[in-house]
């Protein structure tokens, strides 16, 4: 009698568990080894990034649902790179790692449509990495071949996209063109019977103000970053050069970024949120999509209906290619070599065939737009002409077969198209979108002209309403088209009139703040964007260099920077315009006692931390070093997520334009607390200054507690005395603000930030670290050794009397000051009375005058 289990029964059981074992380890992550495949069966597993985050997998191909496509896609859907390019197979089809190492895209014949061409290399096995990138890897887990060295269409996130490689899509390529860095946008078809060596390089564009693209560099990549920047990098270059910001750059979020090129021969930067099956577009290298060579096809006229593209045929000579798909391009009714009689050039007003250089086979001259038709008319190989009204005088012959056509009423030319006798040109678009002749014609004529006219007479009778009514109130003022692009813009400021100003802020009612460079106002300008005016004060500078120093302003682009929007410069009224921050400065929190706004640790690390990044950027990032020279919690302001961000950068020079480096004692803008020593002791000015401000703020973050407040509970001390001191004897607690008392703080890192407050405070300017290392020691990346006590006695009067800078009263005043002002516990009266020990009481005088004694200042001073 047979048992249930036998011994063949066994050796299934345990083939079909390994078998499910295997997918199972596929499917999480693990590598695939040599002789692994999918197919487009349901039943097959798809390969997964350790977090599934990407997955290799057949989805049904975009031309035919068929056909399948194998691809790698982004949690949702949105395919990031395809095995050949895109090429499809049946349901019989697979992708398989052979036992020789090859990967190969095999259709359900046999017939091997693509391969990675690495049988025979030692590849052990297959992995998706968890950045998207498709490896073949050897025994020892070295790659042998990957993905992002491969690149289909798309580039994402942490992928370098070189020089040497390209991008495809259809009859379309894009390359970053070395050695300019330029983005490069080429077609070519072998189809248009031009030869497949032809191609049209319709885009050729660098985007960076601070990279002119003259400089040669040797191997440029583009990369795009997590933050929605795309940006191009180079070993000459010493920091990546920004191509272009995404609409939504800077936005957290599980997500992807990534660039593609389109179908549509267009480079667009998008998002994807993740588990979306779609992708959103924030930026796109070609913003008139007509201008895409070949977007219509060839003969095909492309124009718009509303904001949107669409495609036609020149006249009613022509007719699609396919009526299913208007991007198919045009055709002849009638081929010219079969005109029953004479040709004739067809007229196209407002319309130009597109143009490259180096175009394909195209004849340049300059003659008159009569010549240019009668030239083409003539010459038995052209088929169309464009004569420019841009007073070139240029008329292009084209003369290649595959052309492509731009229709816009704003463009000036005139083109001809040449057609067998009669030409038949397209009718004029009536209400329904179709056209009609003889009695129904005319009727529709009747009607357009009767609602033509009742619509005119009504925008007629709104205009003269307006006029009367409404011409001088701000709620309807002229909204500028260039209002509806603050949003976006990332280049050169907008220009505003002070009359716009003046009525955008209702006469500059609501006051926001005030400060050392003058009062800020709150606006909202016609396009409801709601922004701070800084009135500026002081202005010491002609028209062309004001202008100058607010395009550098507006150029320095960070994440913890205040964004410049725009500036007026009108006569005596110099002004700016800056994005507006909902949670206005860092001071309400600080400093406003019981009724101020709860703040708690986390978010107060996450501020200075924020706050140190954007000096940072000034100092070491910027392609010039700016040095801010008021670092203060009233120009630290935070925005709707409490993201810190600076404020009044680059205004010093602004304000004086002498070098802010080597600025005297009685030019001094700063603030009462936050200056460093070396400004009082007439000595150059450096970044290590702003280091010096930037300690005393973080100070200030860690205990809620003014620097120059002098109170009972610090003995009199100045604080930063009385601080460290309480550090030394490890209480730390007490230094802590006292409103954080019922948080759990991270002790630790209250500690970390106390101690690089004090390493930023030292008297002397070497002793302090650079913003960069402020940025390193705060994430906890850098070792922090115990810092010195920020006091040293007459130490900075010795640097001081040994470069040979100071002398008489200069050196007589840094005495005071670091005997005095750091040490001995004084009154706020007495401040002033010590620095200006051996002086004259005119300067003096001066000095105080740039010295006002701020114990606060609402909202911001930007």
């Amino acid at each position: 009698m047979r048992t249930l289990w036998g011994g063949e029964d066994l050796a299934f059981l345990l083939r079909c568990c390994s078998l499910l074992l295997l997918l199972a380890s596929f499917s999480h992550g693990a590598d695939m080894p040599t002789g692994s495949s999918l197919s487009p069966g349901n039943q097959a597993a798809p390969w997964l990034s350790p977090n599934s985050t990407f997955s290799l997998a057949f989805a049904p191909s975009p031309s035919s649902p068929s056909l399948f496509v194998a691809a790698v896609t982004y949690a949702g859907g949105v395919p990031v790179w395809s095995a050949g390019a895109g090429a499809a197979v049946d349901s019989g089809g697979s992708l398989r790692l052979s036992s020789t190492g090859d990967l190969q895209l095999v259709n359900g014949s046999g017939a091997v449509l693509w391969s990675s061409g690495t049988g025979g290399r030692g590849v052990a096995a297959a992995a998706l990495q968890e950045s998207g990138n498709l490896v073949l890897k050897n025994s020892t887990g070295g790659a042998l071949w990957q993905s992002f060295e491969h690149p289909t269409d798309t580039v994402v996130m942490s992928q370098s996209f070189t020089s040497s490689m390209n991008l495809t899509s259809g009859n379309y390529a894009f390359a970053v063109d070395r050695p300019s860095g330029n983005l490069t946008l080429r077609w070519s078809s072998s189809s248009s019977g031009s030869g497949g060596g032809n191609a049209v390089k319709y885009f050729n564009k660098g985007y960076n103000s601070t990279f002119t693209g003259n400089q040669t560099l040797t191997s440029p990549s583009l990369v795009m970053q997590s933050n929605g920047i795309v940006s191009l990098t180079d070993t000459s270059l010493s920091s990546p050069a920004v191509v272009a910001y995404s609409s939504n750059y800077g936005e957290s979020g599980d997500m992807l970024r990534f660039v593609r090129l389109d179908a549509d021969g267009n480079f667009r930067a998008y998002s994807a949120a993740r588990g979306s099956s779609s992708a959103t577009e924030q930026w796109s290298a070609v913003v008139d999509q007509c201008e895409v060579f070949g977007y219509c096809g060839n003969m095909g006229v492309c124009g718009y209906n509303g904001t949107s593209p669409f495609c036609s045929c020149p006249s009613q000579n022509f007719r699609p290619k396919d009526a299913a798909d208007p991007r198919s391009g045009c055709e002849r009714k009638v081929e010219l070599v079969n005109c029953p009689g004479n040709s004739t050039m067809l007229e196209l007003a407002n319309t130009q065939f597109l143009t490259y250089p180096p175009e394909i086979t195209t004849e340049q001259f300059f003659v008159g737009i009569t010549a240019c038709r009668l030239n083409c008319l003539s010459g038995g190989s052209c088929v169309a002409s464009t004569a420019l009204a841009d007073g070139s005088g240029l008329c292009f012959l084209k003369v290649s077969p595959f052309v492509s056509a731009y229709q816009s009423a704003s463009l000036p030319s005139t083109s001809f198209v040449k057609v067998c006798f009669p030409g038949v040109p397209n009718p004029p678009l009536v209400a329904g979108g179709g056209s009609s002749g003889g009695s129904s014609g005319l009727r529709a004529w009747v009607v357009a002209l009767v609602v033509l006219g009742a619509v005119s007479g009504l925008v007629l009778c709104e205009w003269v309403l307006w006029w009367v009514f409404c011409r001088n109130s701000p709620k309807y003022g002229p909204a500028s088209a260039q209002y509806a692009l603050l949003e976006y813009a990332s280049g050169a400021p907008v220009q505003f009139s002070y009359k716009e100003l003046q009525r955008s802020t209702k006469g500059f009612k609501e006051k926001l703040g005030a400060g050392g460079f003058g009062a800020v106002y709150r606006g909202v300008l016609a396009n409801r964007t709601v922004v701070a005016v800084k009135q500026l004060e002081g202005i010491e500078q002609g028209e062309k260099q004001f202008r100058m120093e607010v395009a550098t302003i507006s150029s320095t682009h960070h994440l913890n920077l205040v964004r410049l929007i725009g500036f007026c410069s009108e006569g005596r009224h110099r002004l700016l315009v800056y994005e507006f921050m909902k949670n206005g400065s860092l001071d309400a929190f600080l400093f406003a006692g019981a009724d101020a706004p709860k703040m708690p640790w986390s978010t107060r690390f996450a501020v200075a931390v924020g706050t140190a990044r954007g000096i940072t950027y000034l100092h070491e990032e910027c392609r010039d070093c700016i040095v801010h020279c008021d670092i203060k919690p009233e120009n630290i302001l935070l925005d709707e997520q409490h993201n810190a961000k600076v404020s009044d950068f680059g205004l010093a020079k602004l304000i004086n334009p002498k070098d802010h480096r080597h600025r005297t004692l009685t030019s001094v803008r700063g603030t009462r607390g936050y200056l460093a020593p070396e400004w009082l002791a007439n000595l150059p000015i450096t970044v290590k200054s702003d280091v010096y401000s930037y300690g005393m703020v973080l100070l200030e973050i860690v205990s809620g507690h003014r620097n120059f407040d002098i109170s009972e509970e610090t003995d009199r001390k100045k604080f930063s005395v009385w601080a460290y001191e309480e550090y030394e004897k490890g209480n730390i607690a007490c230094i802590v603000d006292k409103r954080l008392a019922e948080e759990d703080i991270d002790m630790a890192q209250a500690e970390r930030a106390l101690q690089v407050s004090f390493w930023c405070i030292q008297e002397q300017p070497v002793q302090r670290p650079t913003m960069g290392k402020v940025v390193q020691m705060l994430e906890g990346i850098m070792e922090l050794e115990r810092p010195p006590p920020p006091k040293s006695s007459d130490s900075f009067l010795t640097v001081t009397t040994a470069t040979g800078s100071t002398s008489g009263a200069s050196s007589s005043m840094a005495s005071t000051f670091a005997s005095s002002a750091l040490v001995a516990p004084m009154s706020t009266p007495n401040l002033e009375q010590q620095m200006a020990v051996g002086r004259s009481a005119s300067v003096r005088d001066r000095e105080i005058a740039s010295h006002p004694l701020r114990s606060s200042e609402p909202y911001m001073t930007m």
